[in-house]
C-alpha cells in the first residue's frame, strides 16, 4: 500500500456523520429575531458550537489578537517551530489574558497573524518582504477587528520588529474602541562570556577574517538565545517598539522589556486584560490615548533610550492610522536636540547592558521620571491604566515594584540600576551623546539618518565631531558588499556605498549583516556606510541610512562611482550633519559634478524583488514615501490613479 495515498490504520473508518449539536437553547428574544443582523444570531450558533455554554451568551466580547507563531507542547517542547523566539511564548500571554477575561465575566475571542524574523532573513531574499509585511499585517489585524462586530475592546499581544509596529498601527486605526497592548517581552541575558543575539550574527564575517575559530563559532551560536521566548537582548527595533508602545500610553506602565516566561511577564497579561475591561466600562477609547502630545512623549522617550532608527518609519505610520499629524523630520531633530540619552543598553554602550537589566532598573517609567524633572513630558496624557501619565509617575516613584526590582538587579547581577538608567548629569559625565542625527547634503538632499550616539567614540574628534573623507566603494547588492567585507576587499578608510536597496529597489531591506560585520571586525570602525536601505535597530558605527531620494527614484546616491571622494561630518553635540561628494575638496564642485552625471548604468530593482513588494513600494511612494512612514494613504493613491 502506498502510505501517501492511503493508510493501513483501520480505525480511520470509525467515523460518524451526524451529531445532535450542543445542548441547551440560545437566549433569543423577539426583539433580537426581528432586529438583529443575521450574522449576530449565526455568531451565537458558532459560539456554542465551539463549546460555549449558551447561558453565557450576551456577555461582553473582547478580542485578543497576537503574533503567536509555532506550536508548543504543554512542557514547552516544540511540536512545530516558530520563526523566532519573539513569538514562541506569546501564546502563554494570550492564554493568561483570556483566562482573566473569563474570570471577569466576559467572553474572550482570539486570533493571530504571525510575523517573520528580520534576523532570520538577513542577507536573504526574505528581507524584501520585511517592511511590506508590516503594512499587510496591520491590514489583516484591522480586518479581523472589524470582522468580530460585537467586540467591546481589543487586546493586542506582540513582540518583535514588524509584528509589534503592525499591531500598534492596527490598534491606532481602531480609534473608537478600547484597546490595550501587551508587549511580548525580552529574552533573558546569557551567562558571562556568552555572546548576545546581536554579536552572534557576525560569526561568519569574523570566521572569514580569522578572528574566531569554527569551534568557537559553533559554541557561541548554540548559546546565544538564552531563553526560548522574548525579543532579542538588545535595544533594537523590537525592544524599542515595546518602549514606544508604553510611552504612547497603549501599554501598561512598566510593561516594556519584561522577561519572557517569568511570573512577572504573565502577570502583565492578566493586568492588561483587567485594564481593557475597565477601559470599556469607562468608555475610554484609543483616540483618548493617542494624541499629538502622546506622540511627542513617545519620540522623547525614544531619544532618551537611544532607540532604533526604524521607529522613524513606525511612529509616523502609527500617527497616520490614528488620524494624527505625522511627525516631520524637523520634529525629530528638535526633540533629539533637547533630549539627552539616559540609557546604557546594547548596542549603544558605553557598557551595553542587556534589555532585561533596563527593565529591572525601572524601564520606561524610570526614564520618564528623569524626563519629567527636565519638563520634557506632557503629563496630562491618558494611559491604558486609565490614569494620567503624571499620576502614573507619582505611583511609580514610591512603588514597591520599583524598589524591589532595582534591588534585585543589584543583588542578582551586581549592577547598580543608576548605571543602566542614568540621571542627565551622570549620562553627560559618562559621555552619552544624544541619539540620532539627520545629515543632509548633495548626496542626501531630502535627508538621511545616523544613530550618532552609536559611532565608536575612538573615531570621534575631541570636539565631539565625527569627520571622515574617503573613497567610495559602490555596490548595488548586499551580497556583493558582504562578499567584499569577507574577502578583505574593503579597506580601512573606505566609504561603503550601497544603493538600489530602498523601497523601489528591494523593499528597503535591513542590512544588519553589513553593519554588524564592520562593528566586530578590527578595522570596521574605520569604514563608513552610506545607503538608501535601512538598518537594524542594533546597528552601530558611522552608518548613514534612509538616504533620500533613493537611487531608483533619481537620488544622487545612484550617480556615485568607485573612487569618488565622500566627506561625512556628524556633530554629535549639535546633532548636525552633512554627507557630500567632494571634487577638489569643494562641495560646490561636487554638486555641479552630480548635476552633470547620468545615473549608473547598473541601477535596477533586485531581480528577486517579489511583485507584491514592488506593489508595496509604489503605493507607499505615492503615499509620501519613507519620511511619511511607508504607509498606504488611500486618498493620495486614489488621486494619483485618477489623475492618469
Amino acid at each position: 500500500m502506498n502510505p501517501i495515498l492511503d493508510s493501513a490504520d483501520p480505525s480511520i473508518f470509525d467515523l460518524i456523520t451526524r451529531s445532535a449539536g450542543p445542548a441547551g437553547t440560545l437566549p433569543l428574544t423577539e426583539e433580537l429575531l426581528r432586529n438583529a443582523p443575521s450574522g449576530d444570531l449565526f455568531g451565537w450558533s458558532h459560539n456554542v458550537g465551539m463549546g460555549l455554554n449558551p447561558a453565557e451568551l450576551g456577555r461582553r466580547e473582547f478580542l485578543i489578537l497576537s503574533t503567536h507563531g509555532g506550536l508548543r507542547a504543554d512542557d514547552g517542547s516544540p511540536i512545530a517551530l516558530g520563526y523566532h523566539t519573539g513569538h514562541w511564548e506569546v501564546g502563554l500571554l494570550v492564554k493568561a489574558a483570556a483566562e482573566e477575561l473569563w474570570r471577569l465575566g466576559t467572553i474572550p475571542f482570539a486570533g493571530a497573524v504571525t510575523d517573520p524574523c528580520d534576523g532570520r532573513t538577513q542577507g536573504n531574499p526574505g528581507m524584501m518582504d520585511s517592511l511590506p509585511y508590516r503594512n499587510d499585517a496591520a491590514i489583516v489585524f484591522r480586518r479581523l477587528i472589524r470582522s468580530l462586530p460585537n467586540r467591546a475592546g481589543v487586546l493586542g499581544v506582540a513582540t518583535c520588529d514588524k509584528g509589534l509596529p503592525a499591531m500598534m498601527m492596527a490598534l491606532a486605526g481602531s480609534r473608537d474602541l478600547p484597546c490595550v497592548l501587551v508587549p511580548g517581552g525580552v529574552m533573558l541575558a546569557g551567562e558571562p562570556g556568552s555572546e548576545d543575539t546581536a554579536k552572534v550574527q557576525t560569526i561568519g564575517a569574523r570566521f572569514a577574517h580569522g578572528e574566531i575559530t569554527l569551534e568557537q563559532a559553533a559554541e557561541v551560536g548554540c548559546h546565544a538565545c538564552a531563553s526560548p521566548g522574548g525579543g532579542c537582548q538588545f535595544l533594537g527595533t523590537a525592544a524599542t517598539s515595546q518602549v514606544v508602545a508604553e510611552a504612547l500610553g497603549l501599554a501598561l506602565p512598566h510593561s516594556a522589556l519584561s522577561p519572557s516566561g517569568q511570573p512577572i511577564w504573565l502577570d502583565l497579561a492578566k493586568r492588561s486584560a483587567r485594564a481593557l475591561v475597565e477601559m470599556a466600562s469607562r468608555r475610554l477609547s484609543v483616540k483618548v490615548i493617542l494624541t499629538p502630545a502622546a506622540l511627542r512623549n513617545a519620540i522623547t522617550v525614544h531619544a532618551a533610550f537611544g532607540g532604533s532608527t526604524n521607529l522613524l518609519l513606525h511612529i509616523p505610520a502609527i500617527a497616520f492610522h490614528a488620524g494624527l499629524p505625522r511627525p516631520t523630520l524637523d520634529d525629530w531633530i528638535a526633540i533629539n536636540r533637547k533630549v539627552p540619552r539616559l540609557v546604557d543598553a546594547l548596542p549603544n554602550g558605553p557598557v551595553g547592558h542587556p534589555t532585561i537589566r533596563v527593565f529591572l532598573a525601572g524601564g520606561v517609567p524610570e526614564v520618564m521620571l528623569h524626563l519629567r524633572a527636565l519638563n520634557q513630558l506632557d503629563l496630562d496624557c491618558v494611559t491604558a491604566s486609565g490614569m494620567k501619565l503624571g499620576e502614573v509617575l507619582d505611583w511609580w516613584e514610591r512603588s514597591e515594584r520599583r524598589t524591589r526590582l532595582r534591588e534585585l538587579l543589584q543583588s542578582r547581577d551586581g549592577i547598580n540600576p543608576d548605571d543602566v538608567i542614568m540621571s542627565p548629569d551622570s549620562a553627560r559625565r559618562r559621555g552619552l551623546a544624544s541619539t540620532v542625527t539627520f545629515p543632509r547634503g548633495n548626496l542626501a538632499p531630502e535627508g538621511s539618518v545616523i544613530k550618532s550616539t552609536a559611532i565608536d567614540p575612538s573615531v570621534v574628534d575631541a570636539d565631539g565631531v565625527y569627520r571622515k573623507t574617503g573613497p567610495a566603494k559602490v555596490f548595488t547588492t548586499e551580497k556583493a558588499a558582504i562578499a567584499a567585507i569577507k574577502s578583505g576587499n574593503l579597506k580601512s578608510g573606505d566609504v561603503l556605498v550601497l544603493c538600489c536597496r530602498g523601497p523601489l529597489g528591494c523593499g528597503m531591506e535591513e542590512i544588519y549583516q553589513i553593519t554588524s560585520a564592520l562593528k566586530h571586525l578590527s578595522c570596521g570602525k574605520q569604514v563608513a556606510v552610506l545607503t538608501d536601505a535601512r538598518f537594524s535597530g542594533v546597528s552601530t558605527g558611522a552608518c548613514i541610512g534612509h538616504v533620500s531620494p533613493e537611487a531608483l527614484a533619481g537620488g544622487p546616491i545612484g550617480k556615485l562611482r568607485d573612487g569618488d571622494r565622500i566627506r561625512i561630518v556628524i556633530d554629535r553635540n549639535k546633532l548636525e550633519g552633512s554627507v557630500n561628494l567632494m571634487v577638489n575638496d569643494s562641495v560646490d564642485l561636487g554638486t555641479q559634478e552630480l548635476a552633470k552625471r547620468a545615473p549608473r548604468e547598473d541601477l535596477a530593482p533586485d531581480p528577486q524583488l517579489p511583485s507584491d513588494t514592488r506593489l508595496w513600494a509604489l503605493l507607499q511612494q505615492a503615499s509620501g514615501g519613507v519620511w511619511a512612514g511607508c504607509v498606504y494613504d488611500g486618498e493620495r493613491i486614489a488621486k494619483a490613479l485618477l489623475a492618469r
